[in-house]
C-alpha cells in the first residue's frame, strides 16, 4: 500500500449521462490531457449506475401490498421509506431476503443495534437513492446501486492506464469506496472526497481526477 497524498483534486463538468452512454467512453474522453500515471480517477456511483441503466422512474414503479407496509418502519429520512423505493429493493432482492431482512431488523432493535437489515437483505440494498433529488432528468428517478463497480474500474484502468475509483459520497461527509484499482491508502481517498468535491445536480461534475503525491517526492 503507497504512502500518498491527494495535492489537487479537477471536478470535470460532462455532458448530462444516460443509459445510452458507455461510461468507460466517457471517462476517457474528459480525462484524456488531464489524469496521468499517478492520479486516480474518481466516479460517483449515482453516474456509473445511470449509465448501467439502473435508473427507475419512481411514478412508473408498481408496487404491491408488501412493499406499501414494509415501508412504513424504515427512517423517514432513509432510501427505502415508501412504497416505491422498497418494490425496487424487493424487485432487486427478493422478497425472502428482505423478509429475513426485516427480521434482523427486529432482533437488531431488541439489542439497540442498527444495520442488520442491509447485513441479511444486502449492503447494496443500502445504496438505493429514493428519489434522489439529482440532476434533470433524474430529480423524480430512484437510482440503485452500481452493478460489479470492481469490473467497472478495471475496465477504465484498462481503457485510460489511470487507477479508478467508485465511491459514494453524500453531503452527511460519509464516504463509501465500493471499488478501487489504487494501492494508495483508502483512508487518504476516503479524506479526500470527504467534503463531497461531486457535482451531481447542476454541477455536472460527476468525475473528479485526484492528483495523488508519494510521499518522499519532490515539490
Amino acid at each position: 500500500m503507497e504512502q500518498a497524498e491527494v495535492i489537487a483534486r479537477i471536478p470535470l463538468r460532462t455532458h448530462i449521462l444516460t443509459a445510452r452512454d458507455d461510461l468507460v467512453s466517457v471517462v476517457r474522453h474528459y480525462t484524456r490531457d488531464l489524469a496521468e500515471p499517478g492520479d486516480v480517477i474518481a466516479i460517483s456511483e449515482t453516474a456509473v449506475a445511470i449509465t448501467q441503466g439502473r435508473a427507475v422512474l419512481s411514478r412508473a414503479v408498481r408496487y404491491g401490498w408488501l412493499a406499501r407496509f414494509l415501508s412504513r418502519f424504515p427512517n423517514p429520512e432513509g432510501s427505502l421509506a415508501t412504497p416505491q423505493a422498497m418494490q425496487v429493493a424487493i424487485n432487486e432482492a427478493g422478497v425472502w431476503r428482505i423478509l429475513a431482512g426485516c427480521v434482523a431488523a427486529a432482533v437488531g432493535r431488541l439489542l439497540g443495534r442498527r444495520g442488520y437489515f442491509f447485513l441479511v437483505a444486502g449492503r447494496d440494498l443500502a445504496r438505493i437513492d429514493d428519489v434522489a433529488g439529482t440532476m434533470w432528468p433524474f430529480e423524480t428517478y430512484i437510482v440503485l446501486g452500481p452493478k460489479d463497480p470492481h469490473k467497472v474500474v478495471h475496465r477504465i484502468k484498462e481503457a485510460t492506464g489511470i487507477d479508478a475509483l467508485i465511491a459514494d459520497v453524500n453531503d452527511a461527509r460519509c464516504v463509501d469506496i465500493l471499488a478501487t484499482t489504487s494501492r494508495v491508502d483508502p483512508q487518504v481517498l476516503v479524506e479526500s472526497l470527504r467534503d463531497n468535491p461531486f457535482g451531481n445536480d447542476d454541477q455536472q461534475t460527476p468525475i473528479v481526477i485526484l492528483k495523488i503525491r508519494t510521499r518522499g517526492e519532490p515539490d
